[in-house]
């Protein structure tokens, strides 16, 4: 798997558009030769040409031997391209050195790219003395260092290499202060992929460590920087597999597994990444004693792992080819596949050493090879102590057991034979045997009963989580249902309840004509209401049993003609709608109506009575984002009354920040967020919705 993350971040190295290779001609000065060659390396380095890259760069050595900074890259691109073309890493370091050696303590960025291609080089080729002295002089520059992108790649090398140790912790630790640089600055696109590599690599060193749920936490973490490669992807499902493997659940592994191979069994680059999802299919059914399906992945992960040319893949598929044929019973196959994998286990990952070690111990105790089944299993049980695996120690002793007591037999068939031996050494000797299985059986026991109730805690724990969080939200989906109800229905109300008291108590003050006017407003605004009521009730039964929205691209225009029809009722207040006839929002539209009905409302509130009396509502777009501004020349006010819009613990009553609070709920629903502006000097208020474009 370190073959597989590693081969995508090198890809995120250098990033820029693919161009034609540059007349060199039309350049009057070597300089300007020597940028213009210098760009069109780097855009081989893109489109993956990594054999003219090659080529091309000894066009760029000749060209700037005179300028070491520019030198210093073109040995780099052919470094680069002897690693990617057929893994030539012996030609590829002495590329990278030559790099180094010129941008060292003059050239810092390129300096830290050769430092990093040399960190894996090294590892490559097995030079980890070298290996070792360049991880002590990154320690020592990586504080000096000020550019956080540069800081973090550095960061990143050090953590990779206590992975290709299998030293997780400092690993883990070096990779996340490398990911809190990146977050810095993720604007740029190769940042982002390279935060959400940096999360897979954690990701995959919790499988590593058979932490798989949080494997799939980091995971689900890195999934939103991924999205625009396919490398990046393929190693994402590659997680993902091994993750829901050795969790038991197969359904989302095949998934995942389904959609690598779609994308990754003709592509050259990433059959790595198929020949390791193949091997965990495998590892999956042999656990489950389904051999033929077993077999059928180790066969697809071995032949990847020839056409991939890759020694660390290649061992791993051999690995899972020889433990299937184990399964099998197939021993003397097995044991020839598996010292083929054995000859580079312990160089790359200790873990596949051991394992590898205790297979061929099984297949030569089944052959009865005792001695050849103990030397093996010997050194499976000290590779699983070096790694700190305690139940490697219960393993071993559990094996010397059986060899022990496959000794003693020997013997007392010997002395059998010879009639040597007393009856009473023989009937002790089967005591001893009757005893240590009875106390091997009685903690098995034990062992089952202490994981089975273990297993039934932690699930009616998460049960409860579960419930408890479906009940918190559920009451807080009643809590916002009630909200919308009494603001959306109120101001109607409202404006009839006046119309009704106005004409009950002083009728002389109104003539025929303001009669009839207020009349016709007032049944306007009924049938508006009655209108709004049958909205929210078919609008809520959607969403009682779910409430979340339903995002769709709507014309500002239609949003705004259904509010404006909700404020007929509204006298003596002008409220206006400005927008752009062509724009549209990504939203709910339902949820949007409702919190620019509710801000509406609260205007109509501040303003009423006061002369010349405006609400205005316009929407517009800018630097990818889409506005809507409610403003008012109610006065202007204290922004600590709108506290209710920020913060959720902010005390409400019935007519005082519930609508503030429905406003709030809704606009996080949406993914909108929501500004508000007032200058007590011009007496003006501005409430600003901001959406992200779809």
């Amino acid at each position: 798997m370190r073959k597989i993350w590693v081969f995508i971040m090198l890809n995120l190295v250098l990033f820029l558009f693919s161009q034609k290779q540059p007349d060199l001609l039309q350049y009057k000065t070597n300089d300007q030769k020597i940028k213009a060659w210098d760009a069109y390396c780097n855009s081989l380095t893109e489109t993956e040409n990594y054999p003219l890259l090659i080529k091309e760069a000894d066009i760029g050595i000749a060209l700037s031997v005179n300028n070491k900074k520019y030198l210093s890259k073109f040995y780099f691109y052919k470094g680069y391209g002897y690693e990617y073309t057929n893994n030539q890493y012996e030609k590829a370091t002495v590329y990278f050195e030559k790099s180094l050696q010129l941008a060292q303590n003059k050239y810092l960025e390129q300096e830290v790219l050769a430092l990093m291609r040399l960190n894996y080089m090294y590892y490559s080729i097995k030079e980890y003395k070298k290996g070792e002295e360049l991880i002590n002089y990154v320690k020592k520059i990586v504080d000096t260092v000020k550019a956080k992108n540069l800081k973090a790649t550095l960061l990143g090398s050090i953590g990779e290499y206590y992975l290709d140790r299998s030293e997780f912790e400092n690993f883990i630790n070096y990779k996340l202060k490398a990911i809190d640089y990146l977050l810095l600055d993720k604007r740029k696109k190769e940042t982002r992929n390279n935060i959400g590599i940096s999360y897979l690599q954690i990701a995959d060193a919790y499988n590593d460590m058979k932490q798989y749920e949080k494997a799939i936490e980091y995971t689900n973490y890195a999934s939103p920087y991924l999205k625009d490669r396919s490398d990046g992807i393929a190693f994402l499902y590659n997680t993902y597999i091994e993750a829901y493997t050795h969790l038991g659940n197969i359904d989302l592994a095949k998934k995942y597994y389904l959609e690598l191979y779609e994308i990754g069994q003709h592509n050259q680059m990433l059959f790595l990444n198929v020949s390791y999802a193949n091997r965990n299919m495998s590892e999956f059914y042999l656990e489950k004693n389904r051999l033929e399906l077993a077999d059928d992945y180790a066969d697809k992960a071995l032949l990847f792992a020839k056409k991939s040319n890759d020694e660390e893949i290649l061992m791993e598929a051999n690995t899972a080819k020889g433990k299937v044929l184990v399964g099998q019973g197939k021993y003397a196959e097995a044991i020839k596949i598996l010292n083929k994998a054995l000859n580079f286990a312990y160089i790359y990952d200790k873990r596949f050493f051991a394992e590898i070690n205790k297979k061929l111990s099984e297949s030569y105790a089944a052959q009865k090879q005792w001695d050849k089944a103990y030397q093996y299993y010997k050194t499976y049980s000290q590779t699983n102590d070096s790694l700190s695996i305690e139940s490697g120690k219960q393993s071993l002793a559990n094996a010397e057991a059986k060899f022990q007591n496959k000794s003693k037999q020997q013997e007392i068939k010997s002395l059998l034979n010879e009639n040597t031996i007393h009856e009473l050494t023989i009937k002790n000797s089967k005591k001893q045997r009757i005893y240590l299985i009875s106390g091997l059986v009685a903690i098995a026991i034990i062992g089952g009963l202490l994981y089975y109730q273990s297993r039934n805690r932690k699930r009616i724990n998460q049960k409860l989580m579960l419930l408890n969080s479906e009940l918190d939200k559920a009451n807080k989906t009643k809590m916002q249902f009630f909200g919308i109800l009494n603001h959306d229905l109120r101001s109607p109300v409202i404006s009839l309840i006046n119309f009704l008291h106005l004409r009950k108590e002083a009728p002389e003050m109104m003539d025929e004509e303001t009669k009839d006017r207020l009349e016709t407003q007032t049944t306007r605004a009924t049938e508006q209401l009655l209108e709004q009521m049958e909205d929210l009730l078919l609008w809520s039964k959607g969403q009682m049993e779910n409430f979340e929205p339903s995002f769709r691209n709507y014309k500002i225009e239609e949003i705004f003609s259904d509010v404006k029809k909700e404020f007929v009722w509204v006298n003596d207040i002008q409220i206006s709608f400005n927008f752009s006839e062509n724009m549209w929002v990504f939203t709910d539209k339902e949820y949007l109506k409702t919190i620019i009905r509710n801000l509406i409302n609260n205007s109509v509130k501040v303003v009423q009575g006061k002369p010349d009396a405006h609400i205005i509502c316009k929407a517009w777009e800018e630097n990818n984002e889409s506005f809507i501004e409610i403003s008012d020349n109610g006065g202007g006010t204290n922004l600590e009354k709108f506290r209710a819009l920020y913060e959720d613990h902010t005390s409400i009553g019935i007519k005082k920040g519930l609508g503030l609070h429905v406003i709030r709920d809704l606009c996080k629903s949406i993914r909108c967020n929501i500004e508000v502006k007032s200058n007590q000097l011009i007496g003006e208020t501005q409430v600003i919705l901001r959406f992200k474009k779809a």
